[in-house]
């Protein structure tokens, strides 16, 4: 298995939104929250924020191929980054290929303190996923609409070698 992060350039964009709607037109089904839901963001939701200086977008390579993507949004001020949101297209979700992305992206950002991101508390999977990799539940909830809340999380990283 050869998973990799590649750094997006404006030109990914497009592939970025398609890969988006379709990781996230089950849940978008699912919940009917087409205003929170990454699957029902236009292209120029990403774009907006992908001219943000603070954000980051790495495609998710498996095989050669994108098959999904993250976006990292980089507090210099807090030294934390936050995961919003990231996605494997359905066609190569549970192969362990989002595990392997995230701790590539962990990797890359080894003076970040804290890691944040948020999930649907509905969804025990995902909720696992990220427990998996050592992210703590905040104890925070946030309702989206009857029967869809958040949970947050918070992954702190301890630097072995203080300056």
């Amino acid at each position: 298995m050869s998973v990799a992060l590649k750094k997006a350039v404006k030109d990914a964009l497009p592939l970025i939104h398609r890969l988006q709607i379709d990781s996230f037109k089950a849940l978008l089904e699912k919940y009917q929250d087409f205003s929170t839901n990454p699957g029902n963001e236009g292209l120029e939701r990403i774009e907006a924020r992908f001219n943000q200086k603070e954000t980051t977008y790495y495609l998710i390579i498996y095989n050669d191929e994108p098959v999904g993507a993250v976006r990292v949004y980089y507090s210099e001020e807090l030294n934390s980054c936050r995961i919003s949101p990231m996605f494997i297209h359905p066609d190569y979700q549970n192969r362990s290929l989002g595990q392997e992305a995230v701790q590539i992206l962990e990797s890359l950002y080894p003076h970040v303190a804290v890691w944040t991101l948020d999930t649907i508390v509905q969804e025990a999977k995902l909720c696992h996923f990220y427990e998996k990799l050592g992210y703590k539940d905040t104890g925070k909830r946030e309702q989206i609409k009857e029967g869809m809340d958040l949970r947050f999380y918070r992954k702190e990283k301890h630097s072995h070698n203080q300056e």
